[in-house]
């Protein structure tokens, strides 16, 4: 009695590859469904871990010690006030490194020049601010220069990111204006975009005794930025109400920006579960395109097989070379989706200036899902080429 010959791996390997070879436009096909699905996992994945990097660095730069205080309604429903010495107060908090504020001015509106109409204000507003501002909320100038002891007392003013965007001004100088309050201001600087004080974006701020002298500021402050050792965070959050105002302070709100920064992280956590869910549905799709290609590949190739058999191939070394194909198509799928994704990945990354971020289990993960389809898609095929009998395989040729 005959022992029938070995297969090793090397050669489960090459003839399933010459399998795959003899058909590349369906394979490239079947291929293309796997791709696509865990191209769609891994930059999706890979996006949003790229975010989160970029937040972690930005929480790392500007820090989460900061606490800011508003105020809120009063008894009588209307909006209450921060007392005029708040900011001062808040500073000799024990645990309070800094504190700053801005002042909102009722009324004020800003405009490039005074032919515009009153009603177009793009909801800019005109603060007055003290000249520590920057250094508190971690601000940076885009352009120019920020307020100091001398500006700060005369019409001069400094544009948020968006404000100046809204006004059409790219450069600050001498020379160039807004007109903010029924009267002329230079613009001294643009700052760049505040993430932990998005409404320094969209304000124009002058000087606090600027303010005073030209647009009728009370001088009553409606936002108190504080910083806080990190070890005196809980602390200091909960003494700046009754600090600000000892004679009320449910009228204070306090809040922590950074926090409202994580809960945005959190939002897009569940977006990207809904990614993932569409890159799942994907990848199964690639996965029937996979059984369906290994089907019609044994019913074109049962002559093949019934010539494997009669030479002495056994059941089990057909089923194996055919099992070996349908994970070679998925393998190689895989490997081109994890390429494809970690490119979408680094190109979105760079245009938002994020660093790039692609965790290793996403990978792994990736081509193993993939091997995993491929050996569930191709089992059934695989089964059904070792139970054809090499006499009827070869009768159908």
């Amino acid at each position: 009695m005959l022992t029938p010959a070995r297969l090793s791996p090397a050669d489960c390997v090459r003839v399933g590859g010459f399998g795959l070879r003899s058909r590349p436009v369906r394979v490239l096909l079947s291929a293309l469904g796997i791709a696509i699905g865990i191209a769609a996992m891994v930059s999706v994945v890979g996006i949003s871990s790229s975010s989160r990097a970029e937040l972690d660095r930005t929480l790392a730069r500007l820090g989460t010690n900061l606490l800011t205080a508003t105020p809120g309604q009063s008894l009588d429903g209307g909006t209450a006030k921060l007392p005029e010495e708040a900011m001062d107060m808040i500073g000799r908090i024990e645990g309070a490194e800094s504190a700053t504020a801005i002042g909102t001015i009722d009324g004020v509106k800003t405009y490039r020049t005074d032919k515009i109409p009153k009603a177009q204000s793009n909801g800019i507003t005109a603060a007055g601010a003290r000249q520590d501002l920057l250094k508190s909320v971690g601000a940076t100038m885009a352009r120019g220069n920020w307020l100091n002891e001398a500006t700060g007392e005369y019409p001069v003013t400094v544009l948020g990111a968006t404000t100046a965007q809204l006004l059409g001004v790219a450069e600050p100088g001498p020379d160039t204006r807004v007109w903010l309050g029924g009267q002329w201001f230079t613009v001294a600087g643009i700052l760049a975009p505040v993430p932990l004080a998005p409404e320094l974006d969209t304000a124009a701020l002058v000087g606090w005794d600027a303010a005073r002298k030209y647009l009728g500021f009370d001088g009553h402050p409606t936002l108190v930025y504080t910083r806080a050792a990190e070890k005196s965070v809980g602390r200091v959050r909960e003494l700046i109400g009754p600090t600000a105002n000892p004679a009320d302070p449910t009228t204070v709100k306090v809040s922590r920006p950074s926090d409202a920064l994580v809960a945005q992280q959190a939002g897009d956590k569940a977006f990207t579960g809904l990614l993932l869910g569409l890159g799942g549905v994907a990848l199964l799709v690639g996965g029937i395109g996979v059984a369906n290609t290994m089907v019609i590949s044994v019913l074109e190739r049962r002559g093949e097989v019934g010539l494997r058999r009669s030479l002495g191939a056994t059941r089990s070394q057909v089923c194996l070379q055919f099992l070996t194909e349908s994970l070679l198509l998925s393998a190689l799928g895989g490997g081109a989706g994890v390429v494809i994704g970690s490119a979408v990945t680094a190109a979105y990354a760079a245009t938002q200036g994020w660093p790039v971020v692609v965790p290793p289990w996403v990978m792994g993960g990736g081509v193993g899902s993939t091997l995993m389809i491929g050996g569930v898609a191709g089992l059934y095929p695989a089964v059904r080429a070792a139970g054809l009998a090499p006499t009827v395989a070869l009768a159908a040729t």
